[in-house]
């Protein structure tokens, strides 16, 4: 993939193991023989930033964005020459960002679509945060493409959000029959794929979830980190075949 040796900044803590998790993919999946083969990359993981989904709800007045704002700036003034957010939540303030930045950063959302439209996906499920369901981030992308977003119900999205933010961020064990039931109820109702749209469920992908019907947001975000960091990615499946030669 060349030559041309990019500093990766990684705007993380958002939460903290989907970091980690997010940085084991890239080196897990990057085709290196020694350490220099790898991405070089900057990572702030920002644990305390004010919570994404209470702010985007209404339930809390402390704004994410400042915070974000100040950890982009520190990875611009290490040099950073791209920057990735391993949070989808986090996207509901990408444009103010990437407007405040001075370096690009790649959009997981975007990628993750682009993605289900390569894969010719009609219609999905969409698994993730109240604040990415109710702030409308994955329909905007996929209208215009003409892909239906299918979300959880009220009873659903309870049975999500507890996974989320009253298990896997407690670390504490994961119901994952629970999260499967919910996950056969969409798949009942003609979504053809189930996108794992909260880098937390993520975790669950790494205990083994089948391939055929989950897209890992995270996953993507990783393959495509790993190509524009002019590296060559390894391992992640057919699926991600010639993803590189999708844009929206």
């Amino acid at each position: 993939m060349g030559n041309c040796k990019k500093l990766l900044g990684v705007l993380g803590g958002l939460g903290p193991m989907s970091t980690v998790y997010f940085c084991e993919l890239l080196i897990g999946h990057t085709k290196a023989a020694c350490d220099a083969d790898h991405i070089d990359m900057i990572i702030s993981s920002r644990a305390s930033t004010p919570d994404r989904t209470a702010f985007i709800l209404g339930k809390s007045d402390r704004d994410p964005l400042p915070v974000m704002l100040e950890e982009t700036e520190r990875l611009c003034r290490a040099g950073a020459d791209l920057i990735v957010i391993p949070c989808n939540t986090a996207h509901y303030f990408y444009d103010g960002l990437q407007k405040g930045g001075s370096v690009p950063i790649l959009n997981i959302i975007h990628e993750t679509v682009a993605h289900l439209h390569r894969l010719k996906v009609s219609k999905f499920g969409l698994l993730a945060t109240e604040g990415t369901v109710s702030s409308g981030a994955y329909h905007r992308v996929c209208e215009p493409l003409g892909i239906q977003c299918e979300v959880p119900n009220a009873d659903e999205q309870a049975v999500i959000s507890n996974l989320i933010y009253g298990q896997i961020k407690q670390n504490k064990p994961i119901d994952k029959e629970s999260f499967l039931r919910v996950a056969d109820s969409m798949r009942a109702r003609g979504c053809e794929k189930l996108v794992l749209g909260c880098t937390e469920l993520s975790l669950l992908k790494k205990q083994g979830l089948d391939e055929a019907v989950f897209v890992d947001s995270l996953e993507v975000l990783a393959y495509r980190t790993i190509i524009s960091c002019h590296k060559t990615p390894i391992g992640f499946g057919k699926e991600f075949d010639e993803l590189s030669e999708v844009r929206i």
